[in-house]
């Protein structure tokens, strides 16, 4: 996980409490509108493209939500091993990147076969750009 600046417990969970619940109340109004706005507007490839935002914008949010399970489960811990967690990193970015380093655990490699069969090479091809420096320092581990 990447640390952030400290804020105290109770602070931390109300400003969750708050964002969970504006979430789950708007987000259903704001898909709707946005579907119905585009379907209207017979804009199909934006509204694919608007799929496909909040796919990897969901998949953010539950690489930051899972990370300790996904941790747990999916990981071989040793120092090549890249955690989840960061929160502008999508799971598959994560499993592309422990699939380089050996470091996926049995059900991490299960997975990876899995995305595979959906999306050839999935895995590899959603590592983010910033991969290279971090192997490259690995790589002398």
């Amino acid at each position: 996980m990447i640390q952030t600046s400290r804020m105290p417990l109770f602070k931390s969970l109300l400003l969750f409490c708050i964002t969970f619940v504006l979430f789950f109340t708007t987000a259903p109004i704001g898909f709707l509108y946005a579907v119905i706005r585009q379907s209207l507007a017979k804009r199909v490839h934006s509204l694919s493209v608007y799929f496909l935002e909040l796919a990897l914008a969901l998949d953010n949010a539950g690489n930051v939500l899972m990370q300790h399970v996904l941790n747990d489960a999916l990981l071989i811990k040793n120092q090549s091993t890249y955690l989840f967690g960061n929160k502008m990193e999508t799971i598959s970015s994560v499993i592309g990147k422990n699939l380089v380093t050996h470091t996926l655990s049995p059900a991490g490699l299960l997975l990876n076969t899995f995305l595979h069969w959906i999306d050839k090479d999935h895995s590899l091809n959603s590592i983010n750009y910033e991969v290279k420096l971090w192997k490259a320092q690995n790589e002398g581990k």
